[in-house]
């Protein structure tokens, strides 16, 4: 009986132990399968079944070779069935540890990867009876490490692309590590050189010696967890790279550094681009000289310097004489070339401490520097030094197939401590150079005070022309034009301005400005829609619907791309006789543009506008252009008038102007006639039409109306 309770007691321990065992299998949170030796399953706990899909029912009895696992390795290929974890234990009688593999679970489709381990249990022989098989679920490892590698495989593309260049540097190993991109940045191999921590300073620039050796010293001895420095490393071939280094400092858990990690960026693109953008923004693009930009801060601290050294200094503005002619005659390439030659020759001309800018079109400037201690010595130097200028334009420049000689005019102002700015030195130079200009280019004039009071009261002129235009308060007087034996024919029209501080201010003062500044465009619009509105108001009436109006109009107003069209369209908004509106052009209009000129006389000229030459043998004084241009009238100068009475050279051009306008079929008039005399001359010389004092003076259009109806009067009287 003792036997029989020990033997039932060693039975319920080992029922125990295995009700334990299998309570401890299902709960542990590994799936467990065990093999037989054959490959048929013995058992399978519920977290086998859970993982794999497939319900512990189902895999009692299965064999490996049952098609429904599927297991896919980790290349992602379907898994080979000698490649299962039991099988290889099998194979093999060792343990398989670590074996990962993936399985798309009937019940949903998940993929699940899984760790597997596998252990063969051997007979006494060493044969194989069973395999315990474990595997554990690592999909999220396995998730976070794809994700991890498609992460670095970008950031590898991105670095493989871009200019940074990483490095580590192990400060407990002292062990530096430079990547490949970091080499190859310096034309080596990887390796290729010792990496040690001395490298930098071995490849960098001597003069960056000390902001490198600062910025690590910086990182490793201050509080600073990063640092960033620019300096320049050798190449391989000897250039020098410009770098950005940027460094980040870990530290242990007591504070200590123990790595700085970082990367070195390429800038040399960077730095061709602000080198570019440098140039661009400081530099004329056609000659490579500083531009105005610059040129104000080259002149600002040519101030500085006069101020501290006592030396006076000039500034010589340069304009080149008649450069349009050059472009419109040779094309803007020759006119490029010859700016080009002309920049040489400036820089060739100054001395070493001197400085040349382009300000734009065919203007350009110098900085004279220490010229002397007075402004008497410092305006002797700069005139010898200008004049020097001068002689260096003068030799003619090669232009394609010809030579061409050009000049220049020159403008200078000397500036020492007294100056107060840039801007009102190069406003005083180039006063100066428009005074050149005036007195017959091809010559150097320095600034005076009456330069500058001049032009503020030019601007001031200006100013008040707007106003006076945008208000109307502009007027127009008519100077008769007579013919014999019919008298008032028509009249020119002239314009006057009466200034309310002023007074009356000379057309000879406000006409030049009005061309200079474009003000002449809006103002000839406006005249002549006076003069068409005249024409029609006159065409109501009889004793005045023949009265022809003469109208000046400028270089400006004829080179407007816009001047026809907008003439035809005011002619018929006002419903004037075109035939009735005369335009005075001057010989001065043709050395602009001929051809050009001509084809705008014709279009207007077709619409039925008439054409008077003004000043004829004052100015171009070419006889081949009356052919072509479609005139109806030329005027007698008033100083060939003038000079009737001596019998000279003036009376022999007015006889030969007016042979020829009867030659051509146009009419003649004779401008200026102010004596009985000098009408009488002109009857002999068969001119019959005038216009002058003798006939009137210009009037307002009250005053015109009035001399025009006595006019009639006195033709009636001689009549009866």
């Amino acid at each position: 009986m003792r036997v029989l309770a020990k033997r039932r007691g060693v039975l319920g321990n080992r029922q125990r132990s295995d009700r334990l065992l299998s309570f401890m299998f299902d709960h542990v949170q590994a799936g467990i399968v065990v093999h037989k030796a054959t490959t048929e399953i013995l058992y399978a706990n519920s977290m086998a079944s859970r993982l794999l899909g497939v319900s512990q029912e189902q895999m009692l009895g299965a064999v490996n070779t049952d098609p429904r696992w599927g297991f896919i390795g980790e290349d992602g290929a379907r898994m080979a069935l000698e490649a299962y974890p039991v099988n290889v234990a099998v194979r093999t009688r060792a343990v398989v540890t670590n074996l990962l593999l993936g399985i798309r679970r009937t019940t949903d489709q998940q993929l699940t990867w899984l760790m597997c381990n596998a252990f063969p249990s051997l007979d006494d022989d060493g044969e194989p009876v069973e395999v315990i098989v474990s595997f554990t679920d690592v999909t999220g490892l396995k998730v976070a490490e794809q994700a991890l590698k498609r992460s670095e495989e970008r950031l590898s593309l991105v670095l493989r692309g871009a200019n940074d260049a990483a490095w580590d540097w192990d400060l407990v190993a002292d062990d530096l590590y430079y990547s490949p991109r970091w080499w190859n940045m310096l034309g080596y191999r990887d390796g290729e050189l010792a990496g040690d921590s001395s490298l930098w300073l071995r490849l960098s620039h001597p003069d960056d010696h000390g902001a490198v050796a600062e910025a690590f010293d910086n990182a490793l001895t201050d509080g600073r967890d990063s640092y960033e420095v620019e300096f320049r490393l050798r190449h391989r071939l000897g250039h020098y790279v410009p770098v950005l280094s940027r460094g980040f400092i870990s530290r242990d858990a007591s504070g200590k550094r123990v790595r700085v990690s970082g990367t070195n960026t390429d800038l040399t693109e960077r730095k061709e681009a602000e080198q570019q953008i440098h140039a661009l923004a400081f530099f004329d693009p056609l000659t490579g000289l500083p531009n105005r930009r610059l040129l104000i801060e080259l002149l600002r601290k040519a101030l500085q310097d006069s101020t501290r050294s006592g030396q006076c200094g000039a500034l010589l503005f340069l304009d080149l004489d008649n450069f349009k002619t050059l472009n419109d005659t040779l094309g803007h390439d020759a006119g490029d070339s010859l700016l080009c030659e002309v920049a040489q020759r400036l820089r060739g001309t100054v001395r070493q401490t001197d400085s040349v800018a382009r300000l734009g079109g065919d203007e350009f400037l110098v900085i004279l520097e220490h010229l002397g201690a007075t402004r008497e010595e410092s305006a002797a130097n700069a005139k010898q030094l200008g004049l020097d200028l001068i002689a260096a334009l003068r030799q003619p420049f090669r232009c394609g197939e010809i030579d061409y000689t050009s000049s220049a005019s020159i403008g200078v102002a000397l500036f020492d401590a007294s100056n107060p700015t840039p801007e009102n030195i190069l406003k005083q130079a180039d006063l100066a150079m428009y005074r050149a200009k005036a007195e017959g280019r091809n010559g150097l004039r320095f600034f005076d005070q009456s330069m500058q009071v001049a032009a503020d009261e030019r601007l001031n002129l200006e100013h008040d022309m707007r106003v006076c235009l945008r208000t109307e308060k502009f007027v127009l007087y008519f100077q008769p034009q007579v013919e014999a034996d019919k008298g008032i024919v028509g009249a020119e029209v002239l314009l006057r301005w009466f200034h309310p501080q002023l007074g009356t201010i000379n057309p000879c003062i406000f006409i030049p400005i009005a061309e200079a500044s474009g003000i002449i465009l809006p103002l000839g619009a406006w005249i002549l829609e006076q003069a068409c509105a005249q024409l029609h108001r006159w065409s109501k009436l009889p004793a005045t619907a023949g009265l022809t109006l003469s109208v000046n109009v400028s270089v400006r107003q004829f080179t407007d791309p816009d001047f026809v069209e907008s003439t035809l369209e005011l002619v018929a908004r006002s419903r004037a006789n075109p035939a009735l509106l005369r335009l005075e052009v001057t010989e001065s209009l043709l050395a602009e543009n001929m051809d050009g000129i001509i084809a705008s006389m014709l279009q207007l000229r077709q619409a039925g506008i008439t054409f008077a030459l003004d000043d004829f043998g004052t100015g171009y004084s070419s006889l081949s252009y009356l052919q072509r241009m479609p005139l109806d009238e030329v005027k007698i100068d008033r100083s060939f008038v003038a000079g009737l009475a001596d019998g000279g050279s003036s009376a022999t051009i007015a006889r030969t102007i007016i042979a020829l306008a009867d030659a051509l079929d146009v009419e003649i008039i004779a401008e200026g006639v102010e004596t009985v005399e000098q009408q009488e001359l002109l009857v002999s010389f068969g001119c019959i039409r005038y216009q002058g004092y003798l006939f009137g003076k210009p009037l307002p259009l009250a005053g015109f109306e009035a001399a025009l109806a006595q006019s009639l009067q006195t033709m009636l009287a001689v009549a009866l």
